[in-house]
């Protein structure tokens, strides 16, 4: 949907994107209505406060919620299946066991991170945390501390790599619209992006598992009640626990007990049999585009196609179940085993399909738009307008994605017009823009209740650790990006 023309100016229309998010908190945390709800109510509140017309208020609401279904639904729904075989075969511990024999359990989140910063590479935020999360709940049963200890490395490593680096689409979106090299950006963006995730993600993990004590979900897609809390200051660090604590769920029934753990080998290639179909798709669509392959014949459309990031995963629940059940499961439990999975997750998706809902009104009523046309002209070196634009469009409409692209357009024409730009200063904007995208992710971010009900984590834990780390990697990739700016 294109946004309307908005019915107030920038300042009104602030004040009524600030009182809406105050009312959502108020509703989440003091109120304690379900966030579902809390989101959707909200929504429509805001739908009528900017005056959108009421025939599109539902069309409008609907918008939001759909698109963010679209792209997330298919991706947790197959994402948690693989996660649930990998978990319930043993599968993610034999990968979180060779991690911890490989670099120790004093660096099995750094061993996490460097893990999801690979996997990252080619494959989205959604489908590699989810894919990623039943070795990460594994490694923090085993060794015990809080979850955030293990989890916020990984979820760090896939939202630096999904901003900064493409092919990921908001940096090729954004690397087109200034007219970037592509290749200059990709480097560009992996040399800033290890350095941020390490200390934005990694060293910040360390704070945040000693003051927030979050057990390991029993169960990968289990989330915590509503109104769990995290305890402060309870961690023992990699520890403080043991598995027989947190990991105490109902076994199946005998004749359906898995025959043994699968072999290394199998683990990691399902593990790498989407990265591999997702940058197959990525890198003949470049080559494509470039000519050097016939972007028109059978065979380059067909694997383009089953690079496509659902297609991937489909492929690999299939090969999961294949590679997994036999001889450790019968037909009927495997069955079974893939219904339960998504029982547990069908609040996840609703609620993050209305933290999308809520995103799109806000996009929609032109709230974004007004409060980057305000910025646009205030003569600030153009790195830092990128950044900033890009940081209170994220902060306005909640999506990463749309804070990037539309950042990209609107700072294009003042790249344009300023001379002596090098390739490397085009590449280094638009990583700035990427880090403003990244700042601040709160409720009205999909993405944040994503996360926050994976972890089962309440409103406040998750503004408090998910909210201060992507702050953190906006804050501190900009600041690399400006001082690599003045050296070059």
């Amino acid at each position: 949907m294109e946004p309307i023309d908005p019915a107030y100016g920038t300042v009104p229309l602030l004040l009524i994107a600030a009182a809406s998010i105050a009312v959502l908190l108020a509703l989440v945390i003091w109120a304690r209505l379900h966030a579902f709800v809390a989101l959707v109510l909200v929504s429509l509140g805001v739908a009528l406060a900017t005056r959108i017309p009421l025939d599109d208020v539902v069309p409008t609401m609907l918008y939001g919620f759909g698109d963010t279904l679209a792209s997330v639904g298919l991706l947790v729904g197959l994402g948690v299946m693989i996660g649930r075989l990998l978990e319930v075969t043993g599968g993610a511990g034999v990968l979180a066991g060779a991690l911890i024999s490989a670099f120790g359990e004093k660096r099995a989140p750094l061993a996490l991170g460097v893990a999801s910063l690979i996997f990252g590479f080619p494959i989205f935020f959604d489908a590699g945390l989810i894919v990623m999360l039943p070795i990460v709940f594994s490694v923090a049963r085993r060794l015990g501390g809080s979850v955030l200890l293990y989890a916020l490395p990984t979820a760090g490593a896939f939202a630096v790599m999904h901003a900064f680096v493409p092919p990921h689409p908001g940096p090729v979106a954004a690397a087109g619209q200034i007219e970037a090299d592509m290749g200059v950006t990709l480097i560009v963006g992996l040399v800033l992006a290890v350095p941020t995730w390490y200390i934005a993600s990694y060293l910040y993990s360390l704070y945040a598992g000693r003051r927030f004590y979050l057990p390991a979900p029993a169960e990968f897609g289990a989330a915590a009640p509503e109104d769990g809390a995290a305890q402060e200051g309870t961690s023992g660090g990699t520890g403080g626990g043991t598995a027989s604590k947190t990991a105490a769920r109902t076994a199946p029934a005998a004749d359906t007990v898995p025959q043994g753990a699968p072999r290394l080998a199998t683990v990691l290639g399902i593990l790498l049999l989407p990265m591999v179909l997702i940058f197959a798709n990525t890198g003949l669509t470049t080559l494509s585009a470039t000519g050097a392959v016939p972007g028109d014949a059978l065979w380059v459309q067909a694997l383009v196609l089953v690079g496509q990031t659902p297609i991937a995963l489909l492929i690999t629940t299939l090969v999961a179940m294949v590679a997994l059940a036999p001889g450790r499961f019968s037909s009927n439990y495997l069955e079974k085993l893939a219904n339960d999975s998504l029982a547990p997750v069908c609040s996840i998706i609703l609620i993050t399909g209305a933290g999308g809902m809520f995103g799109g009104v806000l996009e929609i009523s032109g709230i974004g738009d007004a409060l980057a046309g305000s910025l646009e002209s205030t003569g600030m070196p153009v790195i830092l307008a990128a950044f900033v634009i890009a940081a209170c469009l994220r902060v306005a409409q909640g999506s990463a994605t749309v804070a990037l692209t539309t950042t990209a357009a609107l700072v294009a024409p003042l790249v344009a017009s300023s001379g002596g730009l090098s390739t490397v200063d085009l590449s280094l904007i638009v990583v700035a823009i990427a880090c403003g995208s990244t700042v601040l992710s709160h409720v009205n971010d999909s993405g944040f209740w994503l996360v926050g009900r994976f972890l089962g984590m309440d409103v406040k834990t998750t503004l408090r650790t998910w909210t201060v780390m992507e702050t953190l990697l906006g804050t501190v990739g900009f600041v690399l990006a400006a001082l690599l700016s003045l050296v070059l």
